[in-house]
């Protein structure tokens, strides 16, 4: 078995990584565990601060919930993977089952910030895109996907993204054993990890 933590600022093309790595590997080989899904439960939280929560902050995360789900899987034990919900900004009710495979890749914007969790990885990968090219990605998903305007898009990203991104996420690229220029267009990068992966594998 092999842990792998992918990491890399928003928009990045750390999706497109972790997809081609899958793509190149046999079917049902890799778990993915999204970082995402690991957010902390806020529904608690009133309805008129919601649009308050820095999803970009350490702090955002169940990081022990994650730390004990890798554990597990490690270990040859099936997880219930957590879901969450952005519009509710609350974990759902239902559950996700995993089963231990041979790869297991943990993705997310600040998967190589926790200390307990990068211990248990034996490849970190930092994806790192020009900053320009992240927010372009960033205003296009955002207006396409999520229904936001440009104006408040570019809000935001000054607002919260870039400086959580300055404060930590870019510092975590000192953990990283490989970091990938370009993302996902980086294919000799990609070709490399999968190398890498495979070799591991036997």
């Amino acid at each position: 078995m092999i842990i792998i933590g992918i990491a890399g600022g928003t928009g990045s093309g750390k999706t497109t990584v972790v997809r081609k790595i899958i793509e190149s590997l046999p079917q049902g080989e890799v778990v993915l565990l999204p970082q995402d899904s690991y957010y902390k439960d806020s529904s608690h939280v009133p309805d008129d601060q919601k649009q308050n929560i820095n999803f970009d902050h350490p702090d955002a995360f169940d990081w022990p919930l994650l730390s004990r789900q890798v554990a597990l899987l490690r270990q040859g034990k099936a997880i219930e993977q957590p879901t969450y919900s952005y519009l509710t900004c609350s974990r759902l009710p239902e559950t996700i089952h995993i089963e231990p495979r041979e790869v297991i890749i943990i993705e997310g914007i600040l998967a190589l910030c926790d200390p307990q969790l990068r211990a248990m990885m034996d490849l970190k990968v930092y994806v790192d895109t020009d900053p320009d090219e992240r927010l372009i990605r960033v205003i296009q998903r955002d207006v396409m996907e999520r229904g936001r305007t440009a104006e408040a898009v570019m809000e935001r990203y000054t607002r919260v993204l870039k400086p959580m991104h300055l404060q930590f996420i870019e510092p975590c690229k000192r953990y990283a054993d490989l970091i990938v220029p370009e993302g996902g267009s980086n294919q000799v990068a990609i070709d490399i990890l999968t190398m890498y992966i495979k070799r591991h594998l036997g």
